[in-house]
């Protein structure tokens, strides 16, 4: 079975998840998941951990995400994009692009926002989108996220192009409604691409037409988005007791809560951790 990360460009029309079981069937059935869902009406970047890469995931969902996407102006949905039935109108005003830009400073930073009703978030085990589809709104605590660029890349009279770089755990969508509504108007996201994840900024993206030609070929190794944690080698004898679990005396200074392993082969062994006594032990290890 493989082990690695594929960068899947996924299309418009399919959910995360389908799209994961049909890269796991063209490789053969192996253990995989992905890194951060997109909407059905999403594509773009969709890294895809396999195998023993699967034990990374969680290190790259950190990862600030880039998002080009397209605010309809006019109407408001229910699902706050194309997919949601118009649940408001309002008429759009005249627009410029000095005075958008300057409405678009105004997201920049740190700020709460409230996840959508549609979203995979789940309240007492239930996910929203399902309390949603039932005609329900329940709370939902607000969440910090960071915008940390927002480019105007095209203004039309009925909506704009937007670029966004943003932390973890933001709603496009969530964003969009409030720009339009900063823009004196409303609106919803009408197409929505994710541009990367990072660190995968340039990195090759694969569809899923161009995988069925020969898969094996796509894939990244498990320790490519780690490149920046620090890196311990260890001998035969050090492999052997990580393996067991053991701890090590290292000559890193601690405490570091992530580190690359590597065996004498220069085989990339895992993750480990480092305290403030110099000792390393055993994180996530892969078999």
């Amino acid at each position: 079975m493989p082990d690695g990360i594929l960068l899947l460009d996924k299309p418009r029309g399919l959910s995360s998840n389908a799209a994961l079981q049909r890269v796991r069937h063209l490789y053969g059935g192996a253990k995989a998941g992905h890194v951060g869902s997109l909407d059905p009406l999403a594509s773009g970047m969709l890294p895809i951990c396999l195998g023993e890469a699967t034990k990374v995931a969680g290190e790259i969902l950190a990862g600030r995400k880039c998002y080009r996407f397209r605010i309809a102006l006019g109407s408001a949905t229910t699902s706050g994009d194309a997919e949601g039935t118009v649940s408001a109108t309002a008429p759009v005003p005249v627009l410029e692009a000095a005075s958008c830009a300057a409405v678009l400073a105004r997201f920049l930073g740190v700020h709460e926002q409230v996840p959508p009703m549609y979203s995979a978030l789940k309240q007492g085990g239930t996910p929203l989108y399902r309390l949603a589809r039932a005609g329900l709104s329940v709370p939902r605590a607000p969440r910090r996220i960071e915008i940390v660029s927002l480019t105007l890349l095209a203004l039309e009279p009925d909506g704009l192009t937007l670029e966004a770089l943003c932390s973890k755990g933001t709603y496009v969508r969530v964003l969009a409604q409030d720009i339009a509504v900063a823009l004196g108007t409303v609106g919803h996201v009408s197409e929505l691409r994710r541009v990367y994840v990072e660190p995968f900024a340039g990195a090759k993206m694969w569809t899923l037409a161009e995988l069925e030609g020969g898969p094996g070929a796509a894939l990244l190794p498990s320790d490519w988005p780690l490149r920046e944690l620090p890196q311990v080698a260890l001998d035969a004898e050090g492999a052997r007791r990580i393996g067991l679990g053991q701890q090590l005396v290292t000559a890193l200074a601690g405490p570091l809560r992530c580190v690359r392993l590597y065996g004498p082969t220069g085989r990339f062994l895992g993750l480990g951790s480092v305290d403030g006594e110099h000792r390393l032990q055993p994180r996530r290890l892969f078999n």
